[in-house]
Parts: C-alpha cells; sequence; structure tokens
C-alpha cells in the first residue's frame, strides 16, 4: 500500500537520525498543531498563496500525524471511516444538506 510505503520512509528518516526518543505522544500533538498553525499563517493576510508552499506545509502536518498513529497503535484510515460513520449519524443528508450549523442543532 502507498500510504504503509510513505509510513515506512518516514520512520526509516526518523530512525536514522535517532529521533524516536523525541517523539512523545505529546510532542508529535504539538507538533501537529504547530504545523498546522504554519498552515493557517499561509492564508492569514493574503488571498492566495503559493501551492508549493502550502503542498509542504500539509505534508508537515500530515507526516507528524502518520507519526503520531504509527507510535499509538492508530490505523489511520480505519480511524476516518469510523469518524465518517459518526459523521453521517451526527449530521444526516435531510436535516442538514446546505448548512453549516453544529450538529446539536440538529
Amino acid at each position: 500500500m502507498i500510504l504503509q510505503s510513505v509510513l515506512d520512509d518516514i520512520l526509516e528518516f526518523r530512525r536514522e537520525r535517532d529521533w524516536e526518543q523525541f517523539h512523545t505522544p505529546k510532542n508529535l500533538a504539538i507538533s501537529v498543531s504547530v504545523e498546522a498553525g504554519e498552515l493557517l499563517e499561509l492564508f492569514q493576510w493574503q488571498e492566495f498563496t503559493s501551492i508549493s508552499e502550502i503542498s509542504k506545509e500539509v505534508a508537515d502536518v500530515f507526516i507528524y500525524l502518520l507519526v503520531l498513529c504509527h507510535d499509538l497503535g492508530i490505523d489511520p484510515l480505519e480511524s476516518i471511516r469510523y469518524k465518517m460513520k459518526e459523521n453521517r449519524e451526527k449530521y444526516p443528508v435531510s436535516k442538514c444538506k446546505g448548512k453549516s450549523d453544529k450538529w446539536t442543532k440538529y
């Protein structure tokens, strides 16, 4: 699978540098937030920014998420499937199509 191959490359990169010692779940979660903030910053004061710069920040967020999932034994694709099932129940099409209210309003 492509995702596993990418994860293997990331983990090899980490192992080669002996960075596992720094990658506690807390530090990885903080890093996800920091990188997501850097992604958001690209849009803060401008209407459009370079796709290349956006792509780099998306990659940073995704890398930290993949490592966090790996270290905690979470299957990210299964987590997405489960979350989408929950979302379908919380946001039925019949009640929320074309609306952006919080689920508690439905």
